[in-house]
């Protein structure tokens, strides 16, 4: 498959609702019964990969989709010897899967991390204009795909997103914390409502002259609630527009990598 790297598009096209009460009080009540599932609740584990004559290598697809296929990128360099880190990647706002992997191919190639990149069912992630359901469906098929051929570390995954993309990270890494042990979120608008389980770490960058997603309105309010909750954040604000600067996704592979940051 051919490994073209798009521009992530990040035009956030919801409003700009800050839902620090998802982040304030108990889980979400989400009206259903007990023993149903909720939508933002991925079932998919890692497990004993069976990775055959050899793991392949590279941008690949997965066949789980019939339109808009999710990839998997597996360095050059990983030792499938032994459990890797793996990281879903979501794209922002219009963009797809190769948006997603684009911003942190570089340090997930020197860092050793497989990157899952899927793409929204519709223009934007199903959460952003309502709620959790069919790129949650599609994320999980991915995810249990790559637990067959990929030997994942299950205390080394995250999720990580840009723009909407990273809204989206941030209600699906507080609902399935119990499988993302970290967070990663550039440029987040607001935490789509859902439950909580687990308590993943948070790291946070947005930009102090963003136009799309103005900061004051945004991480300013998203990240003090989430620190109220009790969730580590890590948080960075850099002199910048709506964009994920080499620097910060450098600093975000290290954390990702369970590199200790050092103090700014």
């Amino acid at each position: 498959m051919a490994t073209r790297r798009s521009v992530l598009a990040g035009a956030m096209i919801a409003p700009l609702l800050v839902a620090a009460t998802a982040c304030e009080g108990g889980p979400m009540e989400t009206g259903q019964p007990e023993d149903t599932k909720d939508p933002a609740v991925l079932t998919a584990r890692p497990g004993a990969a069976d990775p055959g004559p050899a793991t392949m290598t590279g941008v690949s697809a997965l066949g789980v989709a019939g339109t808009r296929d999710p990839i998997v990128y597996v360095p050059e360099s990983l030792a499938t010897d032994e459990p890797v880190p793996l990281l879903v990647a979501l794209h922002g706002a219009g963009g797809d899967a190769q948006g997603g992997l684009s911003v942190l191919r570089a340090a997930a190639e020197q860092l050793g991390i497989v990157i899952l990149a899927p793409a929204s069912r519709g223009g934007t992630w199903d959460a952003i204009r309502g709620g959790f359901g069919p790129d949650t469906a599609v994320i999980d098929r991915a995810l249990e795909e790559v637990f067959s051929f990929v030997p994942v570390d299950p205390e080394r995954i995250g999720v990580a997103g840009f723009s909407d993309g990273a809204s989206y990270a941030l209600g699906l890494g507080l609902a399935n914390g119990d499988l993302f042990r970290k967070v990663v979120a550039f440029s987040p608008g607001f935490v789509p409502p859902g439950p909580q389980n687990g308590q993943p770490a948070v790291f946070v960058s947005h930009g102090t002259e963003d136009t799309v997603l103005p900061i004051d309105a945004t991480s300013r309010r998203v990240v003090p609630a989430l620190k109220r909750r009790g969730y580590e954040v890590v948080y960075r604000e850099f002199d910048g527009p709506h964009t994920v600067p080499a620097a910060i996704a450098i600093e975000a592979g290290l954390w990702l990598d369970w590199t200790p940051l050092p103090t700014p």
